[in-house]
């Protein structure tokens, strides 16, 4: 059924010619191609979970940053609440003491105006008398 003469060697001989050829030309730039593509694509990964792990690490921080700025901000709304609470009792208490001084100043006031009036009224009760005496009694024994 087959013949064993010399073209089988000359087959073995062109194959193997043929896969040296091909692998030299055809499967060497092409493993090559695939390697430099899978170190390319590996590069990209690594670098971009760095990046990724670095954009997490600066979100973080940044997230940091905002939550004391943000109690800063509330510890200074709070004491300048309290600073405002502080002034408002502050002018009150004021408003309320100079109240009482001018409610005192007032009292004071209209206590010798009653004083000066009881004075002036009994000084013309006085002159009264006088005259309703001099009138009943004569001017002679009313002195």
């Amino acid at each position: 059924m087959f013949d064993f003469d010399a073209t089988l060697p000359f087959m073995a001989l062109q194959f193997l010619l043929l896969a040296a050829l091909l692998n030299v030309i055809f499967y060497k730039p092409l493993t090559k191609v695939l390697d430099e593509r899978d170190n390319y694509i590996r590069t990209n990964t690594l670098e971009a979970k760095e990046r990724l792990a670095k954009a997490e690490r600066l979100a973080q921080e940044y997230e940091q940053q905002l939550a004391e700025a943000r109690r800063q901000s509330q510890a200074t709304l709070e004491a300048a609440q309290a600073e405002a609470k502080k002034i408002t009792a502050q002018k009150i208490a004021e408003a309320q003491q100079e109240a009482q001084a001018q409610r005192e100043k007032a009292s004071i006031e209209i206590e010798q105006q009653k004083q000066e009036a009881m004075r002036s009224l009994e000084q013309q009760v006085d002159a009264l008398s006088r005259q309703i005496l001099e009138k009943l009694l004569g001017p002679s024994l009313a002195r």
